[in-house]
Order: C-alpha cells, then structure tokens, then sequence
C-alpha cells in the first residue's frame, strides 16, 4: 500500500471514528477539510491590482476580494527566494539556508548554515506536513529554493505532481538552459505556443483534476507564477490593451491609485501617501517617454494574464464542485521590481519581438516607485513598499461568519500560512525541527478579528532590516541609521522619531540585534552571495595562476 493511502486511511480512521454495529463496520465520514490554494505572484507591486488601487484589470482577483477578506498589513521578505523559504517552511529564511539569495546550480557555494543557498535538512515544507496528512500535493510555478542537488527539488519536498521552473528568472515564451523547465524530476522542453503563466494554470487544472478523480482526500496547491518578473514577456493582444495608458507618467499614476485606495477603504484620511522619487515626466524626452510607457504596458499585460489564469483556475474549481470549500490564498513575493535601472529598459519592439533568455524588458526604479503606491521603496527593502503585499484570502465555505468582502487591518506575515495550513488540515508540524514562528490565520479569515502577532516580528535581507512590534516598526536600509516609526499614525514611513523616541529605538535596536544573532544573520557587515562567489572565483583564478607560474620540475 502507497505511504499516501495509508496515511489518508489512518487518518479517515481517526476523524470517522470507525467502530463496529452489529457486525458491520459504519461508512466513514467524508473528508470535509478545505482543499488549499496558494498563488504566489513573482515582483508585483502593492497598488497593481483593481482592489488594492489599480487601473489594471483584475476582475477575477477584485471578485475573490470582494466575496473574501483582504488584509492591509501583510509582510513578505523583500525578495523571491526568501519568501518562498519562509512561506513554505513557516520559518525565517535564515532558519532554512536562504539568508540571501540561491546557490547558482552550476556552482554552489561551499557555505553551510543560514546563507547555504537552498532549502537545508532541518526544515519541513507546508507539502511534507500536509501530505503526511493525508492530502494531495500539488505544484506548477517557480521554485527558486534550491536547484544545485535533485534533493532539493519539489518531489524530494512534498509534493507529487510538479511543473515549472527552478530557477528565479526564465523565459515566458522560451524557457531553456539553466533557466528552462522541469516535470516531476526530469527536463522538458516548451511546446509550441507556449506561456509560462497559461502553462502553469492549464496544468494545475490538470494536477486537480487527477487527483479528485483518484480519491476524496483534500489537495493542496502551490502555484507559483513567475510574472510580473522580468523579461517583461507580455502577449502582445494584452500589452495592447494597455499601450497608451500610461503616457501621462507616474504622478497622475499614484495620484489615482491613492485615490482608489482611499475610496476603497484601505487607507483612511490620516495616510499621507509617500512622494515619488523622480525623475519629472517632463523633463524626459519624448522617445524615452513613449519607451517608458511601453515597457509599463508589458507589466500591466503580464498582470492582466495572471488575472486571466487565476479565472481559468477559479471555474475549474467551480466546474468540479470544489471551488466552495477550497481556501485560496493570493499574494507577492515582494514589492514591484527596480532592478533595470532608474528608467527600466526596453521597447515595444522588445516586446513584440521578445529577445531569447532573460535580457528582454525591466520596470526600472520610477515604475516600481509608483507600482507601490503609497508606500517609499521597493524589492529587496524591508521599509512598506519592499514588502507589503496585497493579501486575498477566499474560502465560501469557511467565512460564513466573516465581512464578505471587508479587511483585516492586523498585521501578518509569511509564517502564517505554514501555522494556517496546519490547523486546517488537522496536520501535525514535526517536533524534530524547528518549531514554526508563524501563528494561523484560520479564526481570522473565519471572522475573527483579534490581533494576530502580539509579540515582535523581524526581518532581515541584505542588511536592510527591520522589526514590528504593535504600532512600533523600526527599518533600515543598510548602512544607514535605523528609523523609527509609529505605523498606526504614519503607514508610509514619511516621519522618523528615531530621534524622538530615543529610548524605544535603543529597545528595539537590541531585539532586533538578539534576534540577529539567534538566527545566524551577518550583522553589521552583511552577508552577500555574490560577492562570496566573485571572492571564490577570484581564489581559484590566482591559485591556478600561482601554479602556471612554478618552474617545471627537472627530470634527474
């Protein structure tokens, strides 16, 4: 018997109750848990989608907002790969080898602990946990937690069924080499007309589907898209759809956003929201403009196919009457993507005419600036507009006592999905690692409205740092002096009391340092992959050298 059958039937056994009446065994119960969904989105700002502010549109995310709960403080990492660490672990990416960023597969890095650069031994994912009781586990995406050993991979993690890309940054259209895609264990190649986003989706139906058909036991779901991420590789018919939008800038940009969110009820009067960092619109040229509106119009298009898949996956649910009790869960794995430069890169012929590889079209600082509105900064940032997320969370059958539609206004991170997963699939965390430092969402998405995280919560991503505490938030950007603000009257981070409130700075200054030093984070010099690489690199190079350079050895 398959350790998934036995498991699933241990655990019917234990909820049912079997006994026997008469000499016959009772029918067992269904299994009523919730089926689980988590879609992650990859570089995607806060106000991007139409409930969260956007002009973009998202009429299948605003439909599972307006029939769920949206929370206005929940908190990634700032970056993918820590995210995902800590969303499929519950633990901080510190805890599980992910630190800072991966290890390249063609050349791990030969460090062990908290900068590592893959999932380590000592961690379970939400898939070990939820498979061990008794569910289906289900990914399509990207994984990006480890790529350089095959015991890294998802069905070495969890999960059954597996599609998608290991890698951070692949190709819509062609993905290949390093960056290409894998099924289960093996390679695959794309086949023609094909969509990373459209890809995922059509086989997670797939994935659904079969395991519905198999048995009744509940599935778990991780689909991981790699868009908005660059290459900007928008479909052409939906980039269209947007061409022309956005030649006004990124000032009536924010202005509408903030306006919308303020109508929507996300923010109340008291919010100021942050200024952009520039450059003016008018003072740029017109082809730089006309450019920038393009390279824009790709990002809403990838958005907008997101929104278009996350529809396709919603009606499969409803066709296959699982879409009421199946939990959903909708987030990004950190604020909208400066990297390409103040201005971005690319064109509308870039994006009619996709380059091969990753090189195609960047958002840039000033798009990213505005994409997270209101907030200051973006990716790789601990302050709001690094890693304030929107957060949907979608379950017909389980809110029935809920605000359909209404906010969680407490603040939550990645953690929590772990400590959520567990509770509602009567599942068991393990004793053998780490315990998990999130707390479940589950009274709360069922209607409760109690503070979720009493305690601190921290975080750290090279060297930019910070530290919740109630209304307290202590941030920094590194190298530079730690800032202290009240969130419950300035969200957006715009006035520093570091000076003010000398002695509840120096608090939290030395949580934060004991936390640091708990977890293993490289502190006050940070820890940077990349140059440990160009270091390791650099070694070798002279080594090789030195030994070019010895005299030959004379024959006697």
């Amino acid at each position: 018997m398959a350790d998934s059958l036995r498991r699933f039937l241990n655990f019917t056994a234990a909820v049912a109750g079997l006994f026997l009446v008469g000499g016959a065994a009772a029918p067992a119960v269904a299994d009523e848990r919730p089926n689980i969904v988590v879609i992650l989105v990859d570089d995607m700002g806060f106000s991007d989608i139409g409930c969260y502010g956007s002009e973009i549109n998202t009429p299948n995310l605003d439909r599972l907002a307006g029939d769920g709960l949206r929370f206005t403080q929940f908190y990634n990492n700032g970056r993918c790969c820590p995210t995902r660490a800590s969303l499929l672990t519950g633990l901080h990416p510190h805890q599980v080898g992910i630190g800072h960023m991966t290890a390249p597969p063609d050349e791990p890095l030969k460090v062990e602990g908290p900068y590592q650069g893959f999932l380590i031994d000592n961690c379970v994912t939400i898939a070990q946990v939820l498979r061990d009781a008794g569910y289906h586990t289900l990914m399509t995406g990207k994984w990006h937690v480890g790529a350089n050993s095959q015991e890294v991979w998802p069905l070495q993690r969890g999960f059954d069924r597996y599609f998608g890309g290991l890698s951070g940054a692949f190709n819509y259209f062609r993905p290949g080499g390093n960056r290409g895609l894998t099924r289960g264990n093996e390679s695959v190649k794309p086949g023609d007309d094909f969509y990373t986003t459209d890809a995922f989706t059509d086989e997670a139906c797939r994935y659904i589907s079969e395991a519905t058909e198999e048995d009744d036991r509940p599935f778990f779901l991780y689909l991981a898209y790699n868009a908005p991420h660059w290459p900007l590789n928008a479909k052409v018919a939906d980039f269209e759809r947007y061409r022309g939008k956005y030649t006004g800038g990124w000032e009536p940009l924010m202005k509408a956003r903030f306006a919308k969110q303020k109508e929507l009820g996300l923010f109340g009067p008291e919010v100021e929201a942050a200024p952009h960092e520039g450059p003016e619109w008018d003072s740029l040229r017109p082809k730089r403009r006309d450019n920038l509106d393009a390279i824009m119009a790709a990002y809403a298009g990838c958005i907008d196919s997101i929104d278009q898949n996350i529809g396709k996956l919603y009606a499969h649910l409803e066709s296959i009457g699982e879409a009421d009790n199946t939990l959903i869960l909708f987030l990004s794995d950190n604020g909208a993507c400066q990297e390409g430069g103040r201005l971005g890169q690319g064109s509308e012929a870039m994006v009619r005419n996709p380059p091969p590889g990753v090189g195609g079209v960047h958002l840039g600082h000033a798009w990213a600036n505005a994409c997270n509105t209101p907030f200051r900064l973006y990716k790789h940032f601990v302050h709001e507009g690094g890693m304030g997320t929107p957060f949907i969370a979608h379950w017909p059958a389980g809110m029935k006592d809920a605000q359909r539609g209404g906010f969680v206004r407490h603040a939550a991170y990645l953690p929590d999905v772990m400590a959520t997963c567990v509770e509602l699939a009567s599942a068991t965390y393990p004793d053998a690692v780490p315990p998990c430092v999130g707390k479940s969402l589950a009274a709360t998405i069922k209607g409760g409205d109690g503070v979720i995280h009493p305690e601190p919560l921290y975080w750290e991503h090279e060297g930019n740092a910070a530290v919740r505490w109630g209304d307290w938030k202590l941030v920094r950007r590194y190298e530079h002096p730690w800032e202290l603000y009240d969130i419950a009257k300035d969200r957006t981070e715009l006035h520093d009391l570091a000076e003010k409130e000398t002695a509840k700075r120096d608090e939290l200054v030395a949580m934060w340092e004991a936390w640091a030093t708990e977890h293993g984070v490289a502190f006050p010099k940070r820890f940077d992959m990349y140059q440990r690489l160009r270091e390791l690199k650099e070694a070798k190079e002279k080594e090789s050298q030195k030994q070019a350079a010895r005299p030959a050895a004379v024959n006697r």
